[in-house]
């Protein structure tokens, strides 16, 4: 065989991002993701003087340049050779994924935590969460690590995984692309409320069915582990609504009921309180071991999510 069949790129893909996770040396698409978002955003403003047309010209140019970008360097690589396009899209659904970065970053907060450097553990979340973590304490910094691990499962894991076997590494960097627009311009502030609209809501429409999908899942890996994925299932379904997401309140209010934790709550963005209700609300508060936890039942639960994923591939 001269390359991997399209149904293999993606186990493949996902044994690098376990083997050498987020190498920072690397060349990585989504900062030049960053880049592109960066730079496209104040040409689109001038373009079109409404902010809410900009942003949805600037969403969809970026997305599905992305795309086709991407379509174009698979098709000349397999052209060259078949053996080189797969080998590029490989490493283009790998770029996609995040298992292992979130479980190392997480799993290094439970180390800081533990080893009584809470001010060094804050620190380490700020640059990974958008809220303000000045005043967290340990119990706080446990509770939003876990939040994030949840919450990024589907960001970082099942989303790219399903749009890798759907649509190949083009989709799947569409939706990376899509993912990055919400982190960057996604915001409900005074420069993004209008703009970055577009962005979050196209992020909100790549994340909806992964979100859904997503609750078995965990549930399954939550019944493998610790004989809670009833649980784990029941909490999803009466408190996965009860966030300002209409998609991250479904992992985390799993996540929630496999762990027994109290997730979400009041949090504060940029200085400005948001009062989310909590979810999980009849468990316990959060410490540093449910940390690992956490990473345990993510780990897990990516690993039955390329199962699915590959079974789709296949089927398709």
């Amino acid at each position: 065989m001269d390359g991997l069949s399209s149904w293999t790129i993606i186990p493949a893909a996902f044994a690098l991002d376990m083997l050498l996770g987020d190498p920072r040396r690397f060349p990585h698409p989504v900062r030049w993701m960053g880049w592109a978002i960066g730079a496209a955003e104040p040409r689109f403003r001038r373009l079109v003087s409404h902010p809410a047309a900009a942003g949805v010209l600037f969403a969809a140019a970026l997305v599905v340049g992305a795309w086709a970008l991407t379509a174009l360097l698979v098709d000349a690589m397999r052209e060259v050779r078949p053996a080189l396009g797969a080998g590029i899209e490989t490493l283009l659904v790998y770029y996609c994924l995040s298992v292992r970065s979130l479980d190392d970053a997480a799993r290094e907060i439970f180390d800081l935590l533990t080893g009584d450097r809470v001010d060094a553990g804050r620190s380490k979340l700020a640059l990974i969460v958008g809220r303000d973590v000045e005043r967290y304490e340990t119990g706080d910094i446990a509770r939003a690590t876990v939040e994030t691990v949840a919450e990024n499962f589907v960001d970082g894991v099942l989303s790219p995984l399903l749009a890798a076997a759907v649509g190949g590494a083009p989709l799947a960097i569409a939706f990376k692309m899509a993912s990055t627009l919400d982190s960057m311009v996604g915001y409900k502030n005074e420069r993004y409320l209008l703009f970055g609209r577009a962005s979050a809501r196209l992020d909100d429409l790549f994340n909806l069915l992964p979100a859904r999908l997503s609750v078995p899942i965990i549930a399954l890996a939550a019944q493998i582990l610790s004989r809670t994925g009833r649980r784990a299932f029941r909490t999803a379904w009466q408190e996965g609504g009860q966030h300002t997401s209409p998609n991250a309140g479904l992992p985390e209010a799993a996540f929630a009921g496999a762990l027994g934790l109290r997730l979400n709550g009041p949090n504060t963005y940029g200085g400005i309180l948001v009062k989310k209700p909590y979810i999980g609300v009849r468990f316990g508060d959060t410490v540093p071991g449910d940390i690992r936890r956490a990473c345990d039942l993510m780990v897990l639960a990516s690993v039955l999510s390329l199962l699915v994923a590959t079974a789709i591939a296949v089927w398709l």
